[in-house]
């Protein structure tokens, strides 16, 4: 591995898997890792300073995988513990390192997607109580109308692969009544969270005709080719080898099993 620098990519669990899957698309000539701390999963209901330590661990654990770039493809740690990590660990730990998150990157183009002014977020509760994603698009956005709804059965339900089941109506139906009823004129959903993906045909469901939902993975992968277009220093630090590892701080056979779900075909793991 000394000889590969590979892209990081980091998740509390498998979810990253599809963001991972869209910058793999759209980037495919770099070498990739990914990381899951599966032992340690969910991170939505963790407080502040235990995601930020399970990441900066996680972090550092990349690094020592040859990675000069991480990205955090998970929303609670970029919203727990991104800020601190660059401001306050990458200075001494690594400075020539970079590590990079989720929130920014969709913040910055949510609104040149709505019409009305009025953008509904779906997350975790651990998303939602950072309030990072109405902090970051006030900076960008400041006359857009946020509402955030936190779902805290999403994850679980696609984690036991219960996620298009009709047992999941309820609790799809449920959050997306919630949120939509804070404003009829929501035109763009947003799912701050790598799972919720999977529960795209559910929601769709449940949705006014016309309102556009949005993943991130696809903003994600734009943003990092456009971040390493903009930072060639950073550019020629990472490896092209077509090269893709996983990792799970978990059991990697279990981690094999319900990959695939994420990923789209099955994968080879290690435990970390």
């Amino acid at each position: 591995m000394s000889s590969i620098q590979p892209i990081g990519v980091f998740d509390s669990g498998y979810g990253g898997l599809t963001v991972l899957k869209s910058i793999v698309r759209q980037l495919p000539q770099y070498d990739y890792i990914y990381l899951g701390d599966n032992a340690r999963t969910p991170y939505g209901t963790r407080s502040f300073e235990t995601v930020y330590h399970y990441t900066l661990e996680c972090v550092q654990q990349l690094f020592g995988l040859g990675c000069r770039l991480v990205i955090l493809a998970c929303n609670t740690a970029s919203a727990k513990a991104l800020r601190n990590i660059q401001q306050l660990d990458l200075p001494t730990i690594a400075p020539d390192r970079r590590v990079l998150g989720v929130i920014r990157p969709t913040t910055e183009v949510i609104g040149n997607y709505s019409k009305t002014g009025h953008v509904g977020i779906l997350a975790t509760r651990g998303t939602v109580t950072s309030e990072s994603y109405v902090v970051e698009i006030e900076k960008f956005f400041p006359s857009l109308h946020v509402y955030q709804e936190a779902c805290p059965m999403w994850v679980p339900l696609v984690e036991n692969g219960e996620h298009a089941s009709p047992g999941a109506d309820y609790f799809v139906q449920q959050h997306l009544d919630r949120l939509l009823s804070r404003s009829p004129e929501i035109d763009i959903l947003l799912l701050a969270c790598t799972h919720y993906p999977l529960l795209l045909p559910k929601i769709r469901q449940f949705v006014p005709d016309g309102l556009t939902i949005l993943s991130q993975g696809d903003i994600v992968a734009h943003s990092l080719q456009d971040y390493l277009h903009r930072h060639p220093e950073i550019d020629a630090q990472c490896t092209q080898g077509r090269t893709l590892r996983f990792f799970t701080t978990d059991s990697a056979e279990e981690f094999e099993q319900k990959a695939g779900l994420f990923w789209g075909e099955p994968v080879r793991a290690e435990r970390l």
